[in-house]
């Protein structure tokens, strides 16, 4: 049995700014899956921001993408072939697989969803890395009501989810975004009680000053850079900073970066700021679904997809996602989704 795919590859690792000459898309064929193995197809693959730092030479806290060969990304797929006793064709899985059609994957690797409880890419989403992630980061920030929580890239896969768990610990909560329709999906579909366009705003701090006019009690930091020192100068003391991601910095050379001007803050205000990485805490995966499935069922959560449709778009959709061009949580459909799943819809 040998099966013919497309594959995205590493063409070379990026200098500054990802662009479309850093990918090559291939043909290549696939041997029959060996013992423990399965073949599957795949439906929705997620693009994410830490992906950037794994196309660079430089060893990052996940296995770097290698040149010449496929990039990987948390999959929705559909087994195609089986040789492990736990998975049938038909069924439907999730797991790190390739920028591909088709991948070859080691069955311990992968797990079981179901199309009837969420949409699919929900699974990448909501129920997947991006929802656990700010699930994670939440309870670490352990927001008290009343308190007020900021977040930054409030509309993205992450800050959406994180900016309406501060609403359900009865929070006043306030986002910034990228555009002007994103703010008004912040206010009017997620329930935030404040936001902010920062790329239209002449100076972020004062925009975050009128936004949240009592202080930070909590920040979710998904960006970095101006917003993070907007963040400090506006943060009450004992604040609380949760460090996700950094974003506006993930394609500035170490030249490039100025660094941020007002870290005495830490210190003055008594600010506790940790970072995470969500796989640390895997054997919490049972709560969060547990929780998060609660929540999407009841409508106290709500959640936006952005579909690019087409492997042979994903670099594309990558390069705009990390300029912020995305809205909402971005997938890219490969294949046809089953009868049985429920429709993709923007909430």
């Amino acid at each position: 049995m040998s099966t013919p795919t497309r594959q995205i590859t590493l063409r070379r690792h990026p200098m500054g700014w990802v662009t479309p000459n850093d990918f090559e898309i291939r043909e290549a064929i696939l041997p029959t899956p060996p013992s423990n193995h399965v073949l599957v197809r795949a439906i929705f693959m997620s693009l994410d921001p830490y992906m950037r730092g794994r196309m660079d030479a430089n060893k990052t806290y996940a296995q770097n993408f290698f040149i010449g060969e496929p990039l990987k990304a948390r999959v929705i797929g559909e087994v195609i072939y089986s040789e492990h006793a736990n998975f049938n064709p038909g069924d439907l899985v999730c797991g790190m697989l390739d920028w591909a059609d088709l991948s070859i994957a080691q069955g311990s690797n992968l797990r079981h969803v179901d199309p009837t409880v969420a949409p699919l890419p929900y699974y990448l989403g909501a129920l997947g890395m991006p929802g656990m992630t700010a699930w994670i980061g939440m309870k670490m920030g352990a927001p008290r009501p009343g308190e007020t929580v900021f977040v930054s890239a409030a509309s993205g896969a992450v800050g959406q989810i994180a900016g309406q768990i501060a609403k359900l610990q009865s929070c006043r909560t306030v986002g910034c975004a990228g555009s002007d329709e994103k703010t008004a999906f912040l206010l009017d579909e997620l329930g935030f009680d404040a936001a902010f366009n920062y790329k239209s705003s002449s100076a972020v701090l004062e925009a975050l000053r009128v936004a949240a006019p009592d202080g930070v009690d909590m920040y979710f930091d998904n960006v970095g850079g101006i917003i993070l020192e907007a963040a400090l100068d506006h943060a009450n003391n004992f604040a609380r900073f949760i460090q996700c991601g950094l974003i506006s910095q993930y394609n500035l050379s170490r030249e490039e970066t100025t660094g941020i001007r007002n870290l005495t803050h830490i210190n003055r205000k008594r600010i506790r700021m940790e970072g995470f990485i969500v796989s640390d805490h895997s054997d919490r995966l049972e709560e969060f679904m547990s929780e998060m499935k609660a929540w999407l069922s009841s409508g106290q959560i709500r959640y936006r997809i952005d579909i690019t449709n087409g492997l042979e778009n994903a670099p594309e959709a990558f390069i705009s996602m990390l300029k912020g061009g995305n809205f909402g949580k971005k997938v890219v459909q490969i294949g046809p989704t089953p009868p049985e799943s429920h429709e993709v819809k923007h909430l």
